[in-house]
């Protein structure tokens, strides 16, 4: 039987689960590392607002109760009105990717924030060569868009990334399509 994915708010034990497991190149994985970044921000932001705001929110990913790892949304419309969508982004512990955790929770978070804002679209990236994420998004849902070329700062040099979405239609059958 597969675990039961959740999504729930931010506690501070999470914000040590995250620095502990995120600390490094090997937490986010060859294609998430983006060097070493201070947390003080991270826990700042949760003390002001539990990590939930108008302008985007962390949730944290749970695998049967546990903490797994964490999603997050960002302003990342196109055109005058930035919050017609939000950009995600996901972080899981080693151990906890490659078994659908991912897929459940991007899919969990899109269905949050289309259920509690008025987004559109939801939109994520990741780099060409990672299958994995990639898989994950198409199963969750998230249509490949295209190529963003050299949009990336990584390793010293731009990559490129792949654009997926998931629009509101995409999941009710009604709303705008274009």
């Amino acid at each position: 039987m597969p675990a039961e994915v959740t999504l729930r708010p931010v506690t501070a034990d999470d914000l040590d689960l995250f620095e502990r497991e995120f600390n490094g190149p090997e937490g986010w994985g060859v294609h998430a590392w983006f060097g070493f970044q201070s947390t003080a921000d991270l826990r700042r932001r949760f003390a002001e607002n539990g990590l939930l705001g108008p302008d985007g929110g962390t949730l944290t990913v749970a695998e049967d109760g546990i903490a797994v790892g964490r999603v997050k949304w960002f302003p990342g419309g196109w055109g005058p009105d930035a919050l017609a969508g939000w950009s995600l982004a996901i972080g899981l512990v080693p151990a906890s990717r490659g078994r659908g955790v991912g897929t459940r929770a991007q899919r969990l978070v899109a269905e949050y924030l289309f259920d509690h804002t008025r987004a559109e679209r939801v939109q994520a990236w990741t780099d060409p060569e990672n299958v994995a994420e990639r898989r994950a998004l198409e199963k969750a849902g998230f249509l490949g868009e295209g190529l963003l070329r050299s949009a990336v700062w990584q390793g010293r040099r731009w990559h490129d990334a792949v654009l997926y979405s998931l629009l509101r239609a995409d999941r009710t059958g009604t709303g705008s399509s274009g």
